[in-house]
């Protein structure tokens, strides 16, 4: 329960004080670019190689691939809405969004983890935080401008606490799930992180760094999965 605590804390501590760092300082434009153009790399590596590829091999292309899409439906859909009702403040809502909708299945395959390996899942962990951060960052920057700054930090903390929740909940509960439930949300989690990526991190990343970004995508893709290996 100790561990499963620390690791939730590992992906929400992250999160939350990028997020307060979004709110406080007005971070360089290329400096914010190079932040979320490295979580989508890593991100990018997080989704290969600990999330899609455990779930293709143990539920095979069909189910795997369906919980993928699914993953990305939900959060592509979830964000059109966002954007539609909020318009310019959209930015900062669709990123929470996405730390919610990938942070969720992702820190729950990290519960189950370590109750299967008592004490594996580093990797996991570390492309997790590293993915929350510039996140984190972006998006709360993106409500500077058009959100209560105070409620702002509630909502973010928030959203952290949960994905703390998430972990020591999945650790308690991880022999009750059944035997394909982790590769599913592992999958799930995968769709939600490419929609985040493609939909909102990458381009604000571009439109703020320019054609240089993909050398800070190409870098976090690198470290991520370096650690993988």
């Amino acid at each position: 329960m100790l561990t499963a605590l620390w690791y939730g804390l590992g992906t929400a501590v992250p999160l939350f004080a990028g997020a307060l760092v979004g709110l406080r300082y007005d971070l360089p434009r290329p400096m914010l670019a190079a932040l979320m153009a490295f979580g989508a790399g890593a991100m990018v590596a997080a989704v290969s190689t600990e999330l899609f590829a455990p779930a293709f091999a143990d539920q095979g292309l069909w189910s795997a691939g369906g919980a993928l899409l699914l993953g990305a439906s939900m959060y592509v859909v979830a964000d059109r809405l966002i954007e539609r009702r909020l318009g310019a403040a959209a930015l900062g809502w669709a990123l929470m969004l996405g730390a919610l909708l990938d942070g969720i299945p992702e820190n729950a395959a990290l519960g189950v983890t370590l109750a299967g390996t008592g004490g594996g899942g580093l990797v996991l962990l570390v492309a997790v935080a590293v993915g929350n951060v510039p996140e984190a960052v972006a998006g709360a920057a993106s409500m500077r401008s058009n959100f209560d700054r105070r409620r702002a930090v509630l909502i973010w903390g928030t959203t952290a606490a949960l994905l703390v929740l998430v972990v020591v909940l999945a650790t308690v509960y991880a022999d009750s799930l059944p035997p394909a439930g982790i590769a599913l949300v592992q999958a799930f989690a995968g769709g939600a992180t490419i929609a985040v990526v493609s939909d909102s991190l990458m381009p604000e990343a571009y439109r703020e760094g320019g054609w240089w970004v993909g050398i800070s995508t190409a870098l976090g893709f690198l470290v991520a999965f370096a650690l993988g290996g």
